[in-house]
């Protein structure tokens, strides 16, 4: 097994570390980390540190000691999967699983036809429950880059992230829509892709049109219907397959 991953502010130049605080807490108390174990620190923007456990102090102290430091490049292309809201705490299941396939930034996006709403104070709450969801599966996940989590875009504001996408398409629930497959869409080997998935109730005509117009069309994951919560982790999934991300 890989070893865990905890994350800090920033990787010291230092050789000895001290992780403490929540993180420090779950590596002595929920992981019960000790002296010779191995350990990941990450900053979550790429850059990461091998270490192993020197000293495991009280309940929320760990020294750590660096044995190299290595920076993940971005990966290319750039996927990015702009999220309609969905009902209850499917959001935070669209993040985490999406976050654990591989995507690299995530876009809720209020459609017209979602049911939930991120208004005030709650949608404030909303928004920070999905980046801290994007965070521990990263963590979870190994990654060394965590999804960035975008404020709350407009119709208006998607159509205008997918006119400067190098490769954008909406997916579509309707299997007999005229629109071609994304398994056999002609995808960039650099530069961004954005997937766009609507709500429950499917995006509206005045969107699809807005979209097509910023340069997005529609295409099909399938023969089935995937929920809103699940068409992105599919989506990704393939792209990163297609790509060669995943090779």
């Amino acid at each position: 097994m890989t070893a865990p991953v905890f994350v800090v502010d920033a990787i010291p130049d230092t050789r000895l570390f001290v992780l403490d605080g929540p993180e420090g807490r779950h590596a002595v108390s929920v992981k019960r980390l000790n002296p010779g174990e191995a350990v990941v620190l990450t900053d979550g923007r790429g850059r990461w540190a091998d270490g192993v456990v020197v000293t495991a102090e009280g309940k929320d102290r760990l020294t750590v000691e660096f044995s190299s430091v290595s920076e993940d490049p971005e990966e290319e292309p750039r996927i990015t999967v702009v999220q309609a809201l969905p009902k209850g705490d499917r959001g935070e299941l669209a993040v985490e699983t999406m976050t654990e396939t591989g995507v690299d930034a995530i876009v809720p996006w209020a459609a017209a036809r979602c049911i939930t709403q991120w208004k005030g104070d709650r949608g404030l709450k909303a928004l920070a429950k999905w980046r801290s969801t994007a965070r521990e599966a990263g963590k979870q996940s190994r990654r060394t880059r965590f999804p960035e989590v975008a404020d709350l875009m407009s119709t208006k504001q998607v159509a205008a992230l997918l006119a400067g996408a190098d490769f954008a398409a909406v997916l579509h629930e309707d299997r007999d829509h005229p629109s071609g497959a994304l398994a056999t869409a002609e995808l960039p080997e650099k530069g961004s892709i954005v997937l766009v998935v609507g709500p429950e109730g499917g995006v509206s005509p005045d969107e699809l049109a807005a979209f097509e117009a910023a340069g997005a069309k529609p295409y099909r994951l399938g023969r089935s219907v995937l929920r809103t919560s699940t068409a992105g982790t599919a989506a990704t999934a393939l792209v990163l397959g297609r790509t060669g991300r995943w090779s």
